[in-house]
């Protein structure tokens, strides 16, 4: 008999007891309910080779240590607290997701196509990849690394900080104090907008994309921009080692550190007496300028 034939089946059920369907496998949840009077919790702890769809959730921790999972078709209520932690291998598809700590240690997980408003999203993950998804958090993806961005629509505070590895393509970032202490990015034709861009990052690389926001990209180490766009930029760069050509204006740059800046004009150059040597070389139409 074929695998399919031979996987089970449960549909149109309730559950709301504590570890319900605790270590299912190779079966597909359909149209179910995950709720209940009982307000049990973990109820797919530890399950292997499901596929969830079409179903709502309204109870803790429902998927916990599970591997090769598929959910999609689904909500997931403000009662759903931390539902996918230490979770391998799994896709997430057309959800809306309301639970607080969505994704904590998981690896090779896709988002694709969902709705999630979840503080502290995707802590300490590797291996993620977004694809087409609305994402409002707070820490979003904290300490994670290996990971892949496209076409996300994202709004929140303190989000990329501390990952290491990570594209992002084709975005909108509306996000105060991004990528701190982040090593090795690349943001490729997006528009990032927020205060304090990138402090302390190392390798930071963007690629035409539009930035938007007071002191963005200072003590930055490695950091390079191509044919990018800046508004409301002021006081960039300050004490950073950098490489960017904009194209347009910069409100102001500060005490940028090393290497060289390419503008088609800059507002104001700002150096001050400091422990640090800058000595970025700011070009204007192709002629060097120092500050007044």
């Amino acid at each position: 008999m074929s695998g399919e034939y031979m996987r089970k089946k449960l549909k149109n059920k309730t559950y709301d007891e504590e570890r319900a369907l605790y270590h299912l496998t190779e079966t597909d949840v359909t149209d179910c309910i995950f709720g209940g009077p009982k307000d049990g919790e973990s109820v797919l702890k530890e399950c292997r080779d499901i596929r969830v769809k079409g179903c709502s959730f309204s109870l803790r921790y429902p998927l916990w240590h599970a591997e090769r999972f598929s959910l999609s078709d689904s909500f997931l209520d403000a009662n759903t607290r931390a539902p996918v932690w230490y979770s391998k291998n799994g896709e997430i598809s057309n959800c809306g997701i309301d639970g607080i700590k969505v994704l904590r240690e998981c690896e090779n997980i896709l988002i694709k196509n969902c709705i999630v408003h979840s503080p502290e999203f995707g802590w300490k993950c590797r291996g993620i990849d977004i694809e087409a998804s609305v994402i409002e958090s707070e820490y979003f993806l904290f300490e994670s690394k290996d990971i892949k961005i496209r076409n996300l629509r994202m709004n929140g505070k303190y989000s990329f900080q501390y990952i290491d590895n990570m594209t992002i393509e084709n975005s909108f970032l509306d996000t105060k104090d991004a990528f701190w202490h982040s090593k090795n990015v690349m943001v490729k034709d997006s528009v990032v907008k927020g205060e304090y861009l990138g402090w302390y990052s190392e390798g930071l690389t963007l690629i035409r994309c539009e930035i938007i926001g007071t002191q963005p990209l200072c003590y930055c180490k490695r950091l390079k921009l191509v044919d990018c766009r800046m508004h409301g930029c002021d006081l960039a760069f300050e004490y950073s080692d950098v490489n960017a050509t904009i194209d347009g204006h910069i409100d102001s740059v500060k005490n940028p550190k090393s290497g060289k800046i390419v503008a088609d004009s800059v507002g104001k150059i700002i150096s001050e007496d400091s422990v640090v040597d800058c000595g970025a070389e700011i070009l204007v139409r192709g002629e060097k300028v120092s500050a007044e």
